[in-house]
């Protein structure tokens, strides 16, 4: 393959502009191979130079490497350029204020630092977190100093290669109920397009100074606002083994849980420091099979009450706990923990206010709002639509993310649930339960709601819309043996609830009440199904009973995923 005509023109280019001679060397060398008739390197060539990598609302997200379709110091320059043109021209803010954040990650504080000279020159005021620190922190830290707006250079929990950029709006930049969320429409294709606007990178100008350093006091602001949530008068006597998957969270989650009198935690060793090659996990998620065992094995070793597990930039959480009806340590699904979560500061806080999940979280928390006589509400998919939610009082969603606080963090917040799940486990424990007696009683009450993911992985992403169209030509008319009653195209709009958008996906209700939600997802080539059955339990079941209940249900969503495979063409 050779490198001529546009393409080889835009890579001489791109060796020309790039700022960073780290990366500008790796293409020169990338560039000799493919010359050379390395198939791996043209390919690898081709591909960073296909496109301009995408702004959307959750930002920047990809591969580290150099080449317009991937992460690096030219791409985060024009980001960072286009989000201050946006600032300052689209908006006409007056020296717009933006605090700006980093995780552990390769080349996250180089990103974030080179952003805050990008912006101190283009005439904005810059606060850069000193040191590493979770994601809540930025969004924290948004509304805590009435920024305009934040950035946070994090992949989250994607592999080590990757690393991402996050963008929130607040103060002028935002109407109240959106102050510290996450960007929607239509800013992230306003900000977009300034950054398609913005010239050569060597052209952008940077300043040698000009902005402020953010030391601890954010932090110890953060700490004050989250550790007033446990009741001062709560039970604190539970065994915690607690992970940060390599990330950040170890610091603020240890502070948090020590300052509420939660003093029995005990760290991953192997996992407690940042790094940012993430060393004992494949993927560095508390969702993915594996990534919990160093800490499960902790916790049957000191005979612990619970496992908290946040991801590396902690804005997610997790709970494992030993069920006494498996005799083992489970993971307790984010829908589970979501339930759980909003019952608790409910029943317990006298949350009031409106209880919000995304469309393809658990039903379940409607059921809780309604015996609370507090409104439910249902969003669209990621937080920067639950927590839009008006009167929000809290907020979830099944990929183990949770808004516990809104007024403080208007996003998910994985240390402030943290917080919440020791409280929760603490209480049970003094109570002569467990988190899985907890979602009994619930269960109990409300019916068991089971829910299950199944995903489906491409190659091809043209093949997701395939199975999309498939699925909307030939619908299935039942679902485990149940008629479908409701198959809604939410690309036309839901009538699940009162004026949700369009968005891509299908919904499947059949009359006993098992729903499936099919879409594409917003980050990875998958296709995801989420399945829901609920199961009314027999009056006065025993622990053991619902416990042999919720293991046929999960023996039943298996047998609807094989369906569903067949359905989509997928078997």
């Amino acid at each position: 393959m050779s490198f001529e005509g546009g393409s080889g023109l835009r890579i001489q280019e791109w060796l020309q502009d790039d700022p960073d001679p780290a990366t500008r060397a790796a293409l020169a060398s990338l560039l000799e191979q493919a010359e050379a008739g390395s198939e791996v390197a043209q390919v690898e060539l081709a591909d960073a130079f296909s496109a301009d990598l995408q702004f959307g609302t959750a930002g920047l997200r990809g591969r580290m490497a150099p080449g317009p379709n991937r992460m690096n110091l030219a791409v985060v320059s024009r980001a960072a350029r286009g989000l201050a043109d946006h600032l300052l021209e689209d908006l006409e803010l007056t020296e717009p204020l933006v605090v700006i954040g980093f995780d552990a990650r390769h080349n996250s504080e180089a990103f974030a630092r080179r952003s805050a000279a990008i912006m101190v020159a283009a005439g904005c005021r810059v606060q850069l977190l000193e040191r590493f620190g979770p994601t809540p922190l930025v969004a924290f830290g948004v509304r805590q100093l009435e920024a305009d707006a934040g950035i946070v250079v994090t992949a989250s929990h994607n592999p080590p290669a990757d690393n991402g950029y996050k963008v929130y709006l607040g103060g002028r930049a935002a109407d109240p109920d959106g102050r510290g969320v996450q960007i929607v429409p239509p800013s992230d294709a306003q900000i977009a397009a300034r950054i398609a606007a913005v010239g050569p990178v060597q052209g952008i100008p940077v300043a040698d100074s000009g902005w402020e350093l953010l030391g601890e006091q954010l932090r110890e602001d953060y700490l004050a606002a989250i550790c007033a949530l446990p009741a001062e008068d709560g039970p604190r006597e539970v065994r915690i083994v607690h992970t940060a998957m390599h990330g950040v969270g170890t610091e603020i989650a240890l502070a948090a849980l020590h300052r509420t009198g939660f003093t029995d935690v005990h760290p991953v060793a192997k996992q407690a420091d940042p790094d940012p090659d993430f060393p004992t996990v494949a993927f560095p998620n508390p969702e993915e099979p594996g990534a919990i065992d160093l800490a499960l094995e902790l916790a049957r070793t000191l005979e612990a009450d619970v496992v908290i597990a946040n991801d590396p930039d902690a804005d997610r959480c997790a709970a494992a706990v030993l069920d006494p009806h498996l005799a083992n340590w489970r993971m307790l699904t984010g829908d589970e923990l979501g339930v759980l979560l909003g019952d608790h500061l409910v029943r317990r806080h006298g949350y009031r206010g409106v209880l919000a999940r995304s469309i393809v979280s658990s039903r379940w928390l409607n059921r809780v709002a309604e015996d609370a006589g507090l409104e439910a509400a249902t969003t669209l998919t990621g937080f920067k639509w639950i927590t839009r939610a008006p009167g929000i009082a809290f907020g979830y969603e099944e990929a183990i993310g949770y808004c516990v606080l809104p007024e403080v963090v208007r996003d998910k917040d994985g240390l402030s649930a943290a917080l919440m799940v020791a409280e929760i486990a603490a209480l049970a424990k003094a109570e002569g339960t467990t988190l899985v007696g907890r979602l009994d009683q619930l269960a109990a009450g409300h019916g068991l709601y089971s829910t299950a993911q199944l995903s489906i992985r491409v190659e091809d992403l043209s093949l997701i819309g395939v199975m999309m169209e498939r699925l909307r030509a030939a619908p299935p008319t039942a679902l485990l043996d149940s008629p479908v009653l409701t198959t809604q195209d939410l690309s036309e709009g839901s009538s699940e609830t009162t004026g949700l958008p369009p968005t891509e996906g299908v919904l499947l209700l059949s009359e006993d009440d098992t729903r499936v939600v099919v879409r594409p997802s917003g980050t990875e080539p998958k296709l995801k199904c989420y399945l829901e059955l609920v199961t009314t339990l027999p009056a006065g079941a025993s622990g053991a009973e619902i416990g042999r209940i919720r293991r046929r249900a999960e023996e039943r969503l298996e047998l609807l995923k094989d369906e569903l495979r067949l359905v989509l063409g997928a078997a």
